[in-house]
């Protein structure tokens, strides 16, 4: 009788397994998450729409804070008269000054000339804080080593206030002093077009009169 001998079964005689399902239900997952971000997509523009339609036309857009007047930049400015005092004059000052006067120009860098409570044919004023052009003053005592400027072929003197700095000719028959308050800086830049006006319009004294620094 032939001998029946058992041999093990080997893995390759095994019928082979189903692969997983793996890559097909990843798709399916991937379609579906897109079909649902498809769908969302239009709902939450919409509600975004909805919702910025429910903002104040101050709400969507805030204007820009507006800039804060400075020094420099326009503003309400005064025009009510200057308070500046008005001495008599002699005969010849007096000539002299209604000269200058009627020659100012009518603004001074930009600030326009505004009218004064006495003596407009010897006294005139710019802007707010005014600026303020007074003739036939005595003229201030000066060593002849001090300081002076000349602009625009005018000599002046300059002394500090509290709150101004005060030029005045010192090469003129008639005295011409301006007053620059410290609100607009340096004090010289302000007397060029009165320096103008004053060569045209007030004689100049001998050079052996003024101080040693308005002749060199």
């Amino acid at each position: 009788m032939d001998k029946i001998t058992d041999s093990p079964v080997t893995d390759s005689a095994q019928p082979d397994e189903v692969a997983p399902d793996r890559p097909t239900r990843d798709r399916t997952t991937r379609g579906a998450a897109l079909v649902a971000t498809l769908i969302a997509l239009p709902v939450t523009v919409l509600v975004g729409a909805f919702a910025f339609a429910q903002l104040s036309p101050d709400e969507r857009a805030e204007p820009a804070a507006t800039p804060s007047a400075t020094a420099t930049s326009a503003g309400p400015r005064s025009t009510a008269p200057v308070e500046m005092a008005a001495p008599t004059l002699a005969e010849r000052p007096a000539t002299v000054c209604r000269a200058l006067l009627s020659q100012l120009p009518p603004t001074v860098n930009d600030l326009a000339q505004r009218p004064v409570t006495a003596g407009p044919e010897q006294n005139a004023a710019y802007g707010d804080p005014a600026v303020t052009v007074a003739c036939g003053g005595a003229k201030p005592a000066v060593d002849d080593t001090d300081h002076v400027w000349t602009v625009n072929r005018v000599c002046w003197y300059a002394s500090e206030e509290r709150d101004a700095t005060v030029l005045t000719t010192m090469d003129r028959e008639t005295a011409v002093t301006v007053r620059v308050p410290h609100f607009y800086g340096q004090g010289l830049q302000w007397v060029a077009p009165v320096s103008d006006t004053i060569v045209a319009s007030v004689p100049s004294v001998a050079a052996a009169d003024t101080p040693s620094g308005c002749r060199t």
